[in-house]
């Protein structure tokens, strides 16, 4: 097991945490001219942001709070990522569907509309429309008609693959000098007049025969992203420290398409409790969910329980009748802890979504990240950097990543890249059509690396024609370390019907020939596979 080599200067900041907030840190920071350090215990995106509900989103719900400053933000930024990462973030229609016991009646949620309509003010997508009974019924014919007295139509954003998101921050980082070590789990953060003097650490990926090697890495200022495992970190000190994250799980069923499935998203109240949820068209099947539970177990073993899938059912079926969805319908389920900020006397959909900047007493260099989503990670991470600054007693360079593109989108018409991709590029339409929703732009690199040896055109599973080129790539330019990385992190084929267990036995034999694993390892990284495969379940099908 070959471990990281540091370079030996100090670094300006170290980031611990590679989920969507670290990774847009390290890229802001990196893009400002800071040396990066970003250290993660696990792969790039290997926690809560991979178990999101993949929407960006302008926060219509955070109306009913009267949160309008994080409402302006969310859609500021859901505009921003529209530009900046059109490969991954695109438009997506909601349909809001009212019944007559909603506690959210058609009134509220028309007022609400015009709300989020003049916040959205100078915004790219449409407005929202107010549809009748009948209306409503001719967008989703099989919704129930019951008690149904009409629905708002509107416009927000998906991010299909929320992992490649904060892959491509990373890669831009990672090419404006940032260094980044995966499998990194900080061990302790030793201090030293009200400083930290050191973040320790341990190497060592999943699936890789060896002893952990031990390091230590310095920087005069550490900033701990690592999402719900913040405390957990703050463990890691001779400084006793308040308790900052009081996490709800989220969980979520994918099934296949159903009986009365919609070709748009639905966002609708629940009658047993009254919290809205999701039905959404999501990778070739459907995204259900999400739930809002305290969460106290396990935060590397988090699966969905068996009330929440009887209630993602039941809910489900009830807006749709003709569904009838039980376990045996389900795909697989995945469930992850939102890092929001502890609270005792607060119910779930009440806790602030808003993020916050913490400093310790005692620790004069630490800064924690507390909340945070998928949609405002570009804005946390531009205030983060802005302390940063202010810590190392620099003038801070004026941040530019709401304007520069992620690298799958550095093009400058993406739009007529995609167009001549499709024309030049000697693939597949599918082919063509799958590397650009994943790779943007830099499908042109995967191409050539195809071109160079045609053996990787080896088509690695059926069902998302993903190629062996794909694999190779994961891990030659992706950052990629094990088979769970590669497969549900980079060429996103475990995220098909099967989590990807037809295709690992193919693209275990792609790294065998093409980068030289060795038969022990291939077996090792098979192991680990499965063993992923088999915590993200939750729900057998019988």
């Amino acid at each position: 097991m070959a471990g990281p080599q540091l370079p030996e200067s100090l670094f300006d900041v170290i980031v611990i945490g590679a989920g969507i907030n670290g990774a847009g840190i390290a890229r802001d920071a990196a893009l400002r001219g800071l040396k990066v350090l970003l250290l993660d215990k696990g792969d790039l995106a290997g926690g809560t942001s991979s178990w999101s509900t993949r929407l960006i989103h302008g926060g219509l719900r955070y109306l009913e709070h009267g949160d309008l400053g994080l409402v302006r933000e969310s859609l500021r930024e859901r505009d921003c990522l529209l530009r900046v990462a059109p490969h991954l973030v695109r438009p997506v229609p909601m349909l809001l569907p009212v019944y007559r016991q909603a506690r959210r009646g058609l009134w509220t949620i028309r007022a609400g509309m015009i709300a989020y309509d003049v916040l959205s003010a100078g915004k790219s997508l449409p407005r929202h429309q107010m549809l009748s009974t009948t209306a409503t019924l001719q967008q989703v014919p099989s919704l129930n008609p019951e008690d149904l007295e009409g629905s708002a139509l509107y416009f927000d954003a998906q991010v299909e693959f929320a992992e490649r998101l904060v892959v491509e921050n990373v890669l831009s980082a990672v090419a404006h000098g940032a260094t980044v070590v995966t499998y990194a789990r900080v061990d302790k953060l030793s201090i030293a007049n009200n400083r930290v003097t050191a973040v320790e650490y341990s190497y060592g990926p999943q699936g890789t025969a060896g002893n952990r090697e031990h390091h230590s890495a310095h920087a005069p200022v550490v900033v701990n992203a690592a999402g719900p495992w913040i405390d957990e970190v703050l463990s890691n000190t001779s400084i006793p420290a308040p308790r900052l994250i009081g996490g709800t799980k989220g969980s979520h069923l994918i099934v296949s398409r159903f009986a009365g499935a919609p070709d748009i998203a639905i966002y609708v109240e629940a009658a047993s409790d009254q919290r809205p949820f999701f039905i959404i068209p999501w990778n070739g099947n459907y995204l259900i969910g999400t739930t809002d539970i305290r969460y106290q177990g396990d935060l590397d073993d988090v699966r969905i329980g068996p009330a929440e899938v009887a209630y993602l059912l039941r809910e489900t079926n009830r807006v749709i009748p003709a569904a009838q969805l039980t376990s045996r319908q389900i795909l697989y389920t995945y469930a992850g802890v939102r890092p929001l900020p502890f609270v005792s006397d607060t119910d779930e959909p009440s806790i602030t979504r808003r993020h916050f900047i913490r400093e310790l007493p005692g620790i004069e260099n630490l800064l924690s990240i507390v909340g945070g989503k998928l949609t405002t990670y570009r804005s946390l991470a531009a205030a983060t950097v802005a302390q940063i600054f202010q810590k190392l007693r620099r003038q801070a360079p004026p941040c530019t990543t709401h304007r520069l593109p992620l690298p799958g989108a550095a093009a400058a018409n993406f739009a007529a890249f995609c167009q001549e991709f499709k024309q030049r590029s000697g693939l597949r339409q599918a082919t063509a059509d799958r590397w650009l929703r994943i790779y943007g732009t830099r499908a042109s690199l995967l191409r050539e690396l195809m071109m160079a040896d045609r053996s990787l055109a080896e088509v690695c599973d059926e069902e998302t024609g993903a190629l062996a080129a794909e694999v190779v790539f994961a891990f030659k330019h992706e950052l990629a370390q094990t088979l769970v990385d590669c497969l549900f992190r980079r060429t996103m084929i475990g995220l098909n019907s099967d989590l990807g267990l037809k295709a690992c036995e193919v693209a275990a034999r792609v790294t065998r020939r093409h980068l030289g694993w060795s038969e022990s390892r291939v077996a090792q990284q098979l192991a680990a596979y499965h063993d992923s495969v088999a915590r993200l379940g939750g729900v057998k099908r019988v």
